[in-house]
């Protein structure tokens, strides 16, 4: 029998074992994935410590960004999904049931009911992956799956965020907004918000030297580092920097509990935070300005398969650009650690070949 590797877990906060298993079967709607680039997202290494709770069936492959092309096709994939074997494809990673009202308006990340690859049996840790065939969108090969598969969250998950303020009309000439934490995800959000903020001019916030310079490779207008400073201190910054001490709008990349409260603190009247990072586990803000002065608060997670469709049509277009670090499967362990400790600029991302 054909095996593959995999980096799987067996227990909660535990190193992943590194294995050789049998290749996966596929069921008759299924396609098998031979991944190229796997995205290495802090989410996993929350997943491993038990922060989405410890009642997951072990063991079980973390992974949810995953590019890859089609090795194996199940017989009852229709033809209108025009897939071949040795297709290029990325693979959205939620799977709703269908049903609900969610997955009626196209939103199946938030579905109640769903599941998402990377989060049982099989992700993108293991060298081939059975998936839905509705899960996949074909891609034209002109970038890497080193490029294409942080897309799929890190490249993902900002946009949606973008999407809503943009929406609510916090965005715009004249307006300020900021892009806090520049991780995985605020280093796409910056460039997003320069594409979808319509003139806003765009303050990248963080603590790292090597992320601030990041933020401005990729657009910013400005940056402010927030590392052992007060509030007063970094709007004298924002002030020094834009001539303003508030944001209109927050895209809140880190999901640390200061890091939700700074934005609240920094935001102007009828402003808009967007949060989309998961770090923390509380958002603590004051009452009452949240009402007095208007502000909004928009969760916002993942992102829908025609979000994911207009992301990867923008970096094949050349709109954005990807910081990844490649990660041999062997040293799978050791990344997870860095991940935790907030260590990478930009995205790791496993490779097999």
């Amino acid at each position: 029998m054909p095996t593959m590797r995999a980096a799987r877990m067996h227990a909660y906060q535990q190193p992943l074992t590194l294995e050789e298993i049998p290749i996966p079967d596929i069921g008759p709607t299924e396609v098998l994935v031979k991944v190229g680039g796997a995205g290495m997202c802090r989410t996993d290494f929350q997943l491993i410590d038990g922060y989405f709770g410890t009642d997951m069936p072990l063991p079980a492959t973390p992974g949810h960004e995953i590019a890859g092309t089609v090795d194996r096709i199940g017989a009852d994939v229709p033809a209108a999904a025009r897939l071949s074997e040795g297709d290029p494809v990325v693979v959205f990673g939620p799977l709703g049931d269908g049903s609900c009202r969610q997955c009626h308006r196209g939103n199946e990340q938030i579905c109640n009911q769903g599941h998402w690859i990377g989060f049982g049996p099989h992700g993108g840790y293991q060298e081939y992956v059975p998936v839905a065939y509705q899960q996949l969108i074909k891609v034209s090969g002109s970038l890497s799956p080193l490029s294409l598969a942080p897309l799929t969250d890190a490249g993902l998950t900002p946009y949606r965020g973008l999407k809503k303020l943009q929406a609510a009309g916090a965005l715009g000439p004249g307006t300020t907004l900021a892009v806090m934490g520049i991780g995985g995800l605020g280093a796409y959000g910056v460039q997003y918000a320069k594409l979808l903020g319509g003139g806003a001019t765009v303050v990248a916030l963080a603590r790292n030297p090597e992320k601030l310079a990041l933020a401005t490779e990729n657009g910013a207008d400005h940056t402010v580092s927030i590392g052992n400073k007060t509030d007063d201190e970094v709007r004298d910054a924002l002030e020094e920097a834009t001539g303003r001490r508030e944001f209109d709008a927050v895209i809140e990349c880190a999901g640390a509990e200061e890091s939700i409260r700074l934005a609240f603190s920094l935001l102007a009247t009828e402003g808009a935070v967007a949060s989309v990072g998961l770090v923390g586990n509380r958002v603590d803000i004051s009452l009452f300005p949240l009402v007095s002065r208007e502000y909004t608060l928009f969760g916002s997670f993942w992102g829908n398969y025609n979000d994911l469709t207009e992301v990867v049509a923008l970096a094949e277009a050349g709109k954005i650009k990807d910081s990844v670090t490649p990660v041999n499967f062997e040293d799978v362990n050791d990344h997870i650690d860095a991940l935790g400790r907030g260590d990478f600029v930009g995205r790791a991302v496993i490779v097999y070949d």
